[in-house]
């Protein structure tokens, strides 16, 4: 990986973006997507889009979701302790112990996830973490003093951790679901411009926001766009790591490539044009069923308008919602190469409808 796109997706996935409140995440997105694009446009909720032939008729849309679990400060006791809720599918059981940043007007504000020492713990009636117990502190002893910080309810936490590697091969930190993908799509952007490709249509480089909370800044932006065909990318399961059942969530494993998924919001023709590809230029692929829905934005694309033909590369990962969520490098480099590999075999107008 090139120096000036590890630099960003350092600083990208650093900078916190928490569902509802991403603009900070999206404002270094959208700083590094420019000079690849010919123009950009933001909705109102701060999904971000930059366009590369604006003009034309036919509409392709690369994408992923901007947004990560966080918290709400929810209750703040007399004593100066903090309740929460989840904004997402924050983990309650990994919360103990954990450092989180408090984002205020007046600056972040450094807490901790509190827990009962081992010692006082009965083993014989032992409270586990759940949304109920769990609490921050952030060395106050009153109410009083925890809002003179700056902190009040509504405020947003999320974790401390940033990206590292390990062993020279695995990317890992929080929100590498879904900032992952939105690296991916940003250097696809980035390759089109640099090897000088053109494309006989319109390519809309979408970053979404919400999608953690049901979807929603792509179910706003499609029906903004009204695109032709739509390629998701986001995270999937590890399903190799420890305490997976293969027979009912798949067989997927970090370091085999990017996965591609079954199910009825991915439209068969586009999900073969991509198997093609990745056989033509022998890049190596994994695939994966769903139940019903896919949980990511190529639901809510798919379903758009009168229905757009959609189709999903997942990247594998382990840890998912966790604060050391882990990608292998060759699974992005791969993923990048599929989606442009795709693009550039794709014609305009291309007709994907099964029935004609």
């Amino acid at each position: 990986m090139r120096k000036e796109s590890r630099d960003f997706l350092e600083k990208y996935i650093n900078t916190a973006s928490p569902t509802g409140f991403e603009y900070p995440g999206q404002r270094i997105w959208l700083d590094y997507i420019k000079p690849y694009t010919d123009e950009y446009m933001s909705d109102t909720y701060g999904t971000v889009v930059g366009v590369i032939n604006p003009k034309a008729e036919y509409k392709v849309v690369i994408e992923a979701h901007a947004d990560e679990i966080s918290w709400f400060v929810s209750y703040i006791t007399d004593k100066g302790y903090i309740y929460l809720k989840r904004n997402g599918g924050s983990d309650h059981q990994i919360a103990p112990s954990k450092r989180v940043n408090i984002h205020t007007k007046k600056g972040v504000v450094k807490a901790v996830f509190g827990w009962p020492a081992i010692h006082v713990r009965d083993p014989k009636a032992e409270e586990t973490p759940t949304i109920k117990n769990i609490f921050l502190d952030c060395g106050c002893s009153s109410k009083k003093e925890v809002e003179k910080m700056g902190v009040h309810v509504g405020c947003v936490a999320t974790f401390e951790d940033e990206l590292i590697m390990l062993n020279n091969r695995y990317f890992v930190g929080r929100a590498l679901d879904n900032k992952m993908g939105g690296f991916v799509i940003a250097e696809v952007a980035r390759m089109l411009k640099e090897k000088k490709k053109k494309l006989p249509f319109g390519l809309y480089v979408v970053n979404s926001v919400q999608e953690e909370i049901g979807l929603r800044g792509a179910e706003m932006i499609s029906r903004r766009i009204k695109p032709d065909l739509a390629i998701i990318t986001d995270v999937t399961h590890d399903t190799h790591a420890p305490m997976y059942d293969k027979k009912s969530q798949g067989d997927t494993k970090t370091g085999e490539g990017p996965v591609l998924t079954y199910g009825p919001a991915v439209h068969n023709n586009v999900l073969n044009m991509l198997i093609d590809t990745a056989n033509k230029k022998k890049i190596k692929f994994q695939r994966d069923t769903v139940y019903r829905a896919t949980g990511t934005d190529t639901d809510a694309f798919a379903y758009s308008g009168m229905g757009v033909a959609s189709a999903l590369i997942s990247i594998p990962l382990k840890y998912m919602h966790t604060t050391v969520e882990m990608v292998h490098k060759d699974d992005i480099e791969k993923a990048i190469q599929l989606m442009y590999e795709f693009l550039l075999q794709l014609k305009a107008g291309t007709d994907f409808r099964y029935i004609k």
